[in-house]
């Protein structure tokens, strides 16, 4: 059964930072393509950065510069360094993954991904 586990969210000031982190189960991520998307109330799932088998990286524009996503196969853990918030990346923040195998590409849409984790709040106010 896959599983994945998102942990390190919270509340932070202007200015600062999180690392999340998802933890998976049942699956070796080396293979997956994975993804962090984030859901703000009354707003639609948007992608956040992906990141395919290759570990070539997608990011958002509103991201760029400010978010870094990256994976410990070891681990089996992805990882989203989020540095510089603001009040506009509050939102829940959830990892996906998707079976990619060695196919170059990287999804960047949420429904192309297959699993999803339960999603950690993100909290930006003064």
């Amino acid at each position: 059964q896959v599983q994945l586990v998102e942990s390190g969210g919270g509340s932070v000031q202007p200015g600062g930072s999180l690392r999340l982190s998802c933890s998976a189960s049942g699956v070796t991520l080396q293979f997956y393509a994975i993804g962090w998307f984030r859901q703000a109330p009354g707003k639609e799932r948007e992608t956040v950065s992906c990141m395919n088998s290759h570990d070539n990286t997608y990011y958002a524009d509103s991201v760029t510069g400010r978010f870094t996503i990256s994976r410990d196969n070891a681990k089996n853990t992805v990882y989203l360094q989020m540095n510089r918030l603001n009040p506009e990346h509050t939102a829940v923040y959830y990892c996906a993954a998707v079976l990619v195998f060695l196919k170059h590409g990287i999804p960047s849409a949420p429904d192309e991904y297959d699993y999803w984790g339960q999603g950690t709040q993100v909290t930006v106010s003064s």
